[in-house]
């Protein structure tokens, strides 16, 4: 199985922090590439495993989590990502159209859903410097000065496994994404 540029832990001979995290929040996702790459630091496995869960246990829903990954994904251009989550997306009860819109930051099936993913390009496009304007858009679309947090935390949880994805060069262990 191809690992990338850093390589990768097996699950079946990780030992400590590592194997913990596989035989726990990890568990069925263990064999993953990305996973297996990011297990080469117990405290980077770690940091992603607890953010992930706690915004798991968040106020957005898994549609709205992966309406923020679709949008940083494709912003980004980082294959892995748009694979895995283009197939978790359709678990969340996004439909095709839905998640090819996320993709590029035109959302037209959800007034709701298509101000989350406008407002995660705009952090993109400005690296966070949004303007006042940008957070009343989104809070007039429901949100909540909460899910703005939530949103930069998100962000800052895609952008992660992007960027390693692109400095690992992590095999695509998913169908690919369709292209736009």
């Amino acid at each position: 199985m191809a690992t990338g540029r850093i390589g990768a832990v097996d699950p079946k001979t990780a030992t400590g922090k590592v194997k913990e995290l596989f035989e726990g929040p990890l568990k069925g996702m263990e064999n993953l590439n990305i996973f297996r790459g990011i297990a080469q630091s117990p405290a980077a496995l770690a940091g992603l495993a607890g953010l992930s869960g706690a915004l798991g246990a968040g106020t957005f829903s898994a549609a709205e989590r992966e309406v923020i990954q679709l949008t940083v994904g494709q912003a980004n251009n980082c294959g892995y990502c748009l694979a895995a989550h283009t197939q978790i997306s359709k678990g969340a009860g996004l439909s095709e159209d839905t998640i090819k819109q996320a993709r590029r930051a035109q959302i037209t099936t959800n007034p709701k859903l298509a101000a989350l993913s406008r407002f995660a390009a705009v952090i993109q496009e400005r690296r966070g410097n949004v303007s006042d304007q940008d957070i009343a858009t989104f809070k007039a679309a429901g949100y909540t000065d909460g899910q703005v947090v939530e949103a930069v935390a998100n962000f800052a949880l895609a952008t992660f496994t992007n960027y390693f994805n692109h400095v690992n060069q992590t095999p695509v262990d998913f169908p690919a994404a369709p292209a736009l």
